[in-house]
């Protein structure tokens, strides 16, 4: 039944871009995956494995100290969450039950039957306090609720309570959110370490098993399906219910050249493409043995990220000059190419959610302003500071932007020192609050799924809280006064309002640059059924066919 809903809600015309038939097929994807728990017998999942090729090679393996959407897909497979929304947005119970108070203050979570960590140790209440505490200390939505928190504690090795000093209606949502930050659960040996300090134990409970011995950075990683994983009683909708495993093992192999990984899932070497260049589309539209398809009804947004910490974009007119040089159309059609997989849009909350606004964005969707962009530079005393503009260049989806970018900002007068690394160096990199010069940065382009900034109290690039805040680390003290305007707002039209005024703010002191929406098609073998419609690739639910 659920899969028949989705084929239906999927293969309908999109609003954005008017995908064709042919490439709107289903809608989700993950990869691949994987296998059984509990529900499928040892038998029926013999040997299988799903080998994927994801949009980027795997080294960072902390998803609380960065917001890299791979290190979050390793994540979802081996560790699990307290609360998951479903694909209607409606947060649901996934490791824990709660109640809440009348009042809105307290929230008792109760942990569900059957919850051990790949170490064979029961997940206790513990734990959960301790991997909630660290993670409100990184997440911007996290950060908001514990400054509120009165306090968090243990009833039982099963049960907590979450006692705030006032209410904070979104928590579950924020709890249960499926990106930028999620609160994965991890032991409270693990969790209870520094919050700004990698992680060097791996142990979850998800329904996956990372096999550390194995593990190539940035080359290769294997997960095997946890036996011990009691999977909820319920049909799987995004994040929630009922993780299934139906095969023994997924790799995720790195293939930097997308005609080489093109190739390999014609050839039945590997069974799942994250991210398919657009260009290469009509080569697997000829093949009966692939399935093109995109995730979700939203798809992505790419945006420019400056560093507030350093010259020249420490300085606010130097910040709105690049903005103002910018054009959302040059970067899409290098980016994209083709339109029907994308659509301008200045709204920092994304086009088609509930928050939406275009106000501030006039030059980006006009197609930039570089006379204008040159005349502000001048104002703003510019005096040739480079611009350290990282480049990644094993990606295919954010390969584009800086080259756009670079030249963009030149024409303005900016000197843009672009330097090309891998994905994941760049990662690592953009948490340097080093100078330019000695190894920093000033500017990078990344990609979020709109659901994960659709709200203010959910998109990291909104955090004004300097150190503590998202990469640039901006210092922001109104942009936090909107967001207590919004917790405050009691209605869906006082909500808009301050949404309206956050993003006016947004783009007047560009905290960051949103550089429009695009869809990304994956490609999977017709090997692999069932896989479920979240914009976060998974891998429960799928089988794979002998």
């Amino acid at each position: 039944m659920l899969h028949d809903t989705v084929t239906t809600r999927l293969s309908r015309p999109r609003k954005g871009w008017a995908m064709k038939a042919r490439h709107t097929v289903a809608g989700l994807l993950a990869g691949a995956l994987l296998a059984g728990t509990g529900l499928v017998t040892p038998a029926d999942a013999a040997g299988k494995t799903i080998t994927a090729v994801m949009h980027s090679g795997l080294r960072v393996l902390d998803p609380i100290i960065t917001t890299a959407h791979i290190s979050r897909n390793h994540a979802y497979m081996i560790y699990d969450v307290l609360v998951a929304v479903d694909e209607n947005f409606t947060p649901r119970p996934q490791m824990a039950d709660w109640t809440v108070s009348d009042d809105g203050l307290a929230y008792t979570f109760t942990l569900r039957d059957g919850l051990k960590f790949h170490d064979g140790a029961p997940v206790t209440s513990a734990d959960a306090i301790a991997s909630l505490t660290r993670w409100g200390k990184r997440d911007s939505g996290g950060q908001l609720i514990f400054d509120i928190t009165e306090s968090l504690e243990a009833k039982d090795d099963k049960t907590f309570v979450w006692t705030l000093k006032s209410p904070f209606p979104a928590l579950l949502d924020t709890v249960g959110k499926q990106s930028a930050l999620p609160p994965f659960i991890m032991p409270e040996r693990v969790a209870s370490g520094p919050a700004d300090a990698a992680i060097t134990d791996y142990v979850g409970s998800g329904p996956f098993v990372f096999v550390e011995e194995e593990y190539q950075p940035g080359v290769s990683v294997t997960y095997r399906k946890f036996e011990d994983y009691v999977p909820r009683d319920e049909p799987a909708s995004w994040m929630a219910g009922g993780k299934v495993v139906n095969v023994d093992e997924v790799k995720w192999v790195t293939m930097p050249d997308a005609q080489t990984a093109i190739n390999a899932i014609m050839s039945g070497e590997i069974d799942y493409i994250e991210q398919v260049q657009i260009d290469l589309l009509p080569i697997l539209a000829s093949s009966e043995d692939v399935t093109v398809e995109t995730r979700d009804d939203l798809g992505y947004q790419t945006i420019g990220r400056m560093n507030f910490k350093h010259p020249p974009f420490d300085n606010k007119q130097i910040r709105q000059a690049a903005q103002m040089a910018l054009s959302q159309a040059d970067v899409l059609g290098t980016l994209i190419g083709n339109p029907d997989y994308y659509t301008v849009c200045g709204a920092i909350f994304g086009c088609g959610t509930p928050l939406a606004d275009e106000s501030g964005a006039e030059t980006l969707i006009s197609g930039g302003d570089v006379e204008g962009a040159k005349k502000l530079l001048q104002e703003a005393g510019y005096d040739g500071t480079p611009v350290v503009l990282m480049q990644p260049t094993d990606v295919v989806s954010l390969t584009a932007q800086p080259v756009v970018a670079a030249q963009a900002l030149r024409n303005a007068g900016f000197n843009v020192d672009m330097q090309p690394m891998d994905w994941q160096t760049l990662v690592t990199r953009r948490a340097s609050q080093a100078k330019p010069s000695e190894g920093g940065w000033n500017i990078f382009f990344t990609n979020w799924l709109v659901p994960e900034i659709n709200s203010p109290l959910i998109s990291p690039m909104l955090n004004g809280r300097g150190d503590n805040a998202w990469f640039g680390w901006p210092t922001d003290e109104t942009m936090e006064a909107l967001k207590a305007e919004f917790i405050a707002a009691d209605t869906p039209e006082k909500q808009k309002e301050v949404a309206v005024k956050i993003q006016k703010h947004t783009l007047d002191n560009v905290l960051y640059i949103p550089l429009g929406q695009y869809a990304s098609p994956q490609a999977r073998s017709n090997k692999l059924t069932d896989m479920l419609p979240s914009p976060v690739p998974v891998f429960w639910n799928v089988k794979k066919a002998d």
